[in-house]
């Protein structure tokens, strides 16, 4: 019969813990993104229908002369820090979920 240490097992439950909030935090972060991509495509009045992360991606395409692949391979972190100037002073539109 084996016995649990009380102390490795609230060692694994604190790394858990800090794991989930990593992750709940990313998930936050790629969400906003996205509402920014919704408000960049308002802002821009682009013809298109392009929102969300699309936006994003189109907005990167057409400021730097990036091709769609340069800006498709990026990470939401790469892309939040591409779009570091454009997203200074942004926050989150009220009754947004």
């Amino acid at each position: 019969m084996s016995t649990k240490d009380p102390q490795q097992e609230q060692i694994r439950n604190q790394r858990n813990e800090a794991r989930k909030k990593m992750y709940e935090v990313q998930g936050s972060l790629s969400y906003f993104l996205e509402v920014f991509g919704d408000g960049l495509a308002a802002r821009q009045g682009w013809k298109n229908d392009l929102d969300g992360i699309d936006a994003v991606h189109y907005f990167l395409i057409q400021k730097h002369n990036w091709t769609p692949a340069q800006v498709r391979s990026m990470t939401h972190e790469d892309l939040r820090f591409a779009l570091s100037e454009e997203m200074q002073g942004w926050t989150v539109p009220k009754g947004t979920p």
